[in-house]
């Protein structure tokens, strides 16, 4: 059933202050989602000293809102239809504010790691709705522009989260990253309800698919908690690793069997048949995820072993923004000239490079040797990210972009969720196989001892002292050993995209966004 409602008020342009504000506000919601994905990165640390946790299971809080934010993607279309957008995305806002001070309130790890699953579940409404959102209030001859405020929010805001993290985290306290969205979500909704008001939007009961959401949350939740628990519980000589591993594994195949064979699939499975949609998003969520387990990784060994603030954290890992901005327009430019699989392979060769680069970082290095590879791998992954989104969609059937637009953004959030559990368990394991390594070959260690002892260290101290050295050098080379990870993953994904079948014509790079 259709409500059919009609008249001058059903769904027309803004115009004037109106349509800027309104432009703002609905920008201002994808930026605090989006910001929300990387200003807890640098907090970790914080975060975990204040609730008495291992700074390994603090990262839950990272992985729990990439999971919930990628599992309510595929429902965003669905409530949309059923209740209209601009409801959902208001209902949205106000939803984000709520959970966000719930997070803020916490005092332990789990209230606050279901405060970000509630969260995800919000934001991964507000992502994808804005966009389409803007496009409902701009006029038609000015969609340019609402696609460039809305990509300009998603650049922006995953390079400001950690910056604004650390400072928060160092001033204020990690509770006020939360409490921040506060005030900014009551503000966002009110307006945005005020200047909609009286705008009409036509809605359908569509069948949902139940079963499928579902299976998508067994099979997801299942493998999430196998990833970042079995590290913790020696992996399947743990009882409940196993059982979960076996849920994940027996859910994930029901999830493909349900899906490709119902008629109103929550994922609609079907466009895969396209193999320039398949590799290109294949390329998009691996890559972005090798992309992500860097971003993870660096603040919490510049914390944990250089000595770093949560601040200077943020700046170090913040600054790859600097030339993400100025390099967006000539990539999108580029891009509708040339093959977009040699641009986006070129970007994440330059990744791959910049990877390796970082092989050779030392225990000494200064700020600016740190800040160099950063401030260089933004070209390089903006010249991946807006052709490979484009890709995504230009590859399948006109009625099929929504889908191919949703499936590849849940597969990239997904992925980058995998991908942090999956950085944590090869470091600590790299770890401590490096350190039974650095052991095994000290044959001066006892003379070491008796040498510092002599130099008038008591002989705990001393101990200590080699302990504390051998400790940082297995640190440092299993924080190489992930950056070596990283560069192979990158250079495989470099080759793959060439799978994908040469796009006929220049692609619509605003489609991905």
């Amino acid at each position: 059933m259709t409500d059919t409602a009609t008249g001058p008020n059903m769904a027309r342009p803004l115009t004037g202050a109106t349509l800027i504000l309104a432009a703002l506000l609905i920008g201002l919601g994808n930026f605090l989602v989006v910001l929300d994905t990387t200003i807890a990165n640098v907090s970790i640390p914080h975060i975990a000293g204040s609730l008495g946790v291992s700074v390994t299971e603090a990262t839950w809080v990272i992985t729990s809102y990439a999971v919930a934010d990628a599992i309510t993607v595929p429902l965003a279309g669905f409530l949309a239809r059923r209740f209209g957008e601009q409801r959902v995305f208001i209902s949205a806002f106000i939803a984000f504010g709520i959970f966000s001070l719930l997070c803020g309130l916490s005092r332990s790890l789990e209230i606050l790691i279901a405060g970000r699953v509630l969260l995800g579940l919000a934001g991964g409404m507000i992502i994808p709705l804005s966009l389409t959102l803007l496009l409902r209030v701009f006029p038609a001859e000015k969609a340019t522009l609402a696609t460039i405020i809305w990509a300009m929010t998603t650049t922006v805001a995953p390079i400001a989260g950690p910056i604004l993290g650390g400072i928060i985290s160092d001033n204020a306290g990690w509770e006020w990253i939360f409490f921040l969205n506060v005030p900014v979500a009551a503000v966002g909704a009110a307006g945005l309800f005020y200047l909609l008001r009286g705008r009409r939007e036509a809605t359908a009961r569509s069948p949902i698919d139940v079963v499928g959401l579902v299976l998508l949350v067994i099979w997801v939740a299942a493998l999430q908690i196998v990833l970042d628990e079995g590290r913790n519980r020696d992996w399947f000589a743990a009882t409940e690793i196993r059982v979960l591993a076996v849920v994940a594994a027996i859910g994930f195949i029901a999830f493909l069997i349900w899906e490709l064979t119902e008629k109103h699939p929550i994922v609609n499975l079907r466009v895969f048949r396209h193999r320039g949609f398949g590799v290109a998003s294949v390329t998009y969520a691996m890559t972005f995820g090798a992309y992500f387990a860097t971003v993870v990784l660096i603040p919490l060994w510049l914390q944990q072993n250089m000595g770093y603030t949560a601040t200077w954290a943020g700046y170090a890992t913040g600054i790859m923004g600097i030339f993400a901005v100025l390099a967006s327009p000539a990539i999108g430019a580029a891009a509708a000239k040339m093959d977009v699989r040699l641009l986006i392979s070129t970007g994440i060769g330059g990744m791959a490079l910049i990877s390796l680069w970082r092989t050779g970082f030392t225990p000494d290095m200064t700020f600016l040797q740190m800040a160099w590879p950063m401030l260089l791998t933004s070209p390089f992954l903006m010249m991946f990210f807006i052709p490979v989104t484009g890709l995504c969609i230009a590859s399948v059937d006109p009625h099929e972009q929504a889908d191919a637009a949703g499936i590849s953004n849940f597969l990239r959030t997904l992925t980058s969720a995998f991908a942090a559990s999956l950085v944590q368990t090869g470091w600590i394991n790299a770890a401590r196989a490096n350190r039974a390594e650095l052991v095994g070959a000290m044959q001066q260690g006892p003379s070491t001892i008796e040498a510092m002892v002599a130099s008038g260290l008591s002989r705990e101290t001393a101990t200590t002292v080699l302990a504390n050295i051998v400790e940082s050098q297995s640190v440092m080379l299993a924080t190489l050993n992930m950056f070596a990870a990283v560069a192979l993953c990158l250079a495989f994904t470099g080759a793959l995209i060439w799978l994908a079948p040469k796009p006929k014509g220049p692609i619509d790079t605003s489609g991905g966004h």
